[in-house]
């Protein structure tokens, strides 16, 4: 009787692996090639593959184009909407060819860029809206709907146009209905792992799908001409220039102003050499002018301790507790004995004969710990 062969058991854990490396790779390559929020192709959490599968599943006939060229070579016309998500890739002149070959269609703006909103309209503005839920107050085919995103981008626009999703600061949905022209401003709500909070999924439905055919458009970055490049100097302010020239100026004329000669420096003698025991001397008398007893004591018990942390190989910062424990333990003498000398809690001395007497016991103090 044949045995049939025995499979190693490490050869079936490697084939398991491969199996689930190989699904791994093949659930994630849509997300490794289109990474952007809200990409018809990304399965991620912020890519907008559910929502194109959605509309193809309702029977709507979703194109997804990837560069001005192909936008060109698309049908667009009345049954169609255009449908712009990553608005930040588009130029000028993008937006103007996009405008063009979407104007049979509907133009859907999802989440628009603060340039394209300028160049549809000068009057309108953007602001950043969070808000948990927001409910449409319109007669539009989204009425009735509840909108739940953590964040938003509310539109303040001309009071002729039609708006949704009104918040304190603007709505969240804009429509030019003569211009076929819709602006969202809450992309999160048709990303994957949002869809499906509140009204989210009826939305996007309504909003991007009220037309039989559509033409899905990322933008390319490469669409931008030559002259639209992004550069370093396009990055910079345009009052950088000026305020550098203005500041330059300013230091130019701060330099002439302070300038008291030009050459080189000239060295000089000094008039008089003062040696240190003259000058210790001569700040003695001022203290016994002024009567400063107590600035006298603290300069001489700061010199004390100084001296004595040096001898006790500590450091000169050392403070005046610890120094005073240690002077006591090196002479064997009690700490009460100790502490009034070197601290500066103590009252002034009263007269000059307490101030040297003071200085006497310093010394004295200074002498044995030497000596020890």
């Amino acid at each position: 009787m044949r045995r049939t062969p025995r499979i190693p058991g490490w050869v079936l854990v490697a084939l398991a692996l491969t199996l689930a490396l190989g699904v791994a790779v093949w659930t994630t390559r849509d997300a490794e090639t289109h990474p952007d929020a809200l990409d018809p192709r990304n399965p991620g959490p912020e890519g907008g593959q559910a929502l194109a599968k959605v509309l193809e599943e309702e029977g709507v006939d979703v194109t997804i184009v990837r560069s001005a060229d192909a936008l060109d070579d698309s049908t667009v016309d009345g049954s169609t909407t255009v449908v712009v998500t990553s608005t930040e890739y588009l130029a000028e002149s993008t937006f103007e060819r996009l405008r063009k070959q979407a104007a049979p269609g509907r133009l859907v703006l999802v989440e628009p860029s603060y340039p394209v909103v300028q160049d549809i309209d000068r009057d309108l503005t953007t602001v950043g809206q969070s808000d948990d839920r927001i409910a449409a107050d319109c007669s539009a085919s989204v009425d009735g709907l509840t909108l739940e995103v953590d964040n938003a981008t509310v539109f303040r626009g001309a009071s002729d146009d039609a708006t949704c999703f009104a918040t304190s600061g603007g709505a969240v949905l804009l429509e030019r209905p003569d211009e076929r022209l819709v602006l969202f401003g809450a992309g999160q709500a048709l990303s994957n792992d949002q869809v499906l909070r509140a009204d989210n999924a009826a939305i996007a439905l309504r909003v991007l799908g009220a037309s039989e055919r559509v033409v899905w458009y990322v933008p390319d970055p490469a669409d931008a001409t030559a002259d639209e490049a992004v550069t370093l100097s396009s990055l910079i302010p345009r009052w950088i220039g000026p305020g550098v020239w203005l500041g330059a100026l300013s230091v130019i004329a701060l330099i002439l102003w302070r300038m008291r000669r030009l050459g080189p420096l000239s060295t000089e003698p000094l008039p008089v050499v003062v040696r240190a025991v003259e000058t210790a001397h001569s700040r003695g008398r001022m203290y016994r002018r002024s009567g400063d007893r107590g600035h006298a004591a603290r300069a001489l018990r700061r010199a004390a301790r100084a001296d004595l942390a040096t001898r006790l190989r500590l450091d000169r910062r050392t403070d005046a507790t610890t120094l005073i424990d240690a002077t006591a333990r090196h002479l064997g003498a009690p700490v009460d004995a100790i502490g009034p000398l070197l601290t500066e809690d103590q009252p002034p001395p009263a007269t000059d004969h307490d101030l040297i007497r003071l200085a006497q016991e310093l010394t004295r103090l200074r002498r044995e710990v030497r000596r020890g």
